[in-house]
């Protein structure tokens, strides 16, 4: 383990995400689709990235491929954690999943490859149920 905290807002919004109150349709709109969370700068905590979210309200208005859009606001060359709420259909039934990502892509660097790798753990135990 890094040592790594995570930042109490991460854990509210996976709260959010998981649990699906009866909402009205407003509030239904605020809901995220999807978040991307990073290293604050000391690299110390796990936050929020600011503006790297995509709310259930935005699907079909200024987002027409929800995760097609959350795919592009992932960096080229930076790591990344990310909560995404996947809607599919079986042949049984319409299915919500709720998914993390490590997001470590090639051309990251090594040291902030391994920071990521090693404080997964962290964000995964304070995502209950994943």
């Amino acid at each position: 383990a890094s040592g790594v905290q995570v930042a109490d807002e991460v854990c509210r919004i996976f709260y959010d995400m998981k649990v699906r109150k009866c909402s009205t349709p407003e509030e239904i709109k605020k809901r995220k689709k999807a978040v991307i969370f990073c290293l604050s700068p000391d690299k110390k905590c796990i936050i929020v990235e600011e503006g790297k979210e995509i709310l259930v309200g935005d699907v079909g208005v200024t987002v027409t491929d929800p995760f097609k859009h959350f795919v592009q606001m992932l960096p080229e060359k930076d790591c990344r954690y990310a909560l995404y709420d996947a809607s599919f259909e079986t042949k049984e039934s319409k299915k919500e999943e709720l998914m993390f990502f490590l997001w470590a892509p090639e051309q990251a660097p090594l040291k902030s490859k391994m920071i990521y790798a090693s404080s997964k753990d962290a964000i995964k135990k304070k995502f209950q149920g994943m």
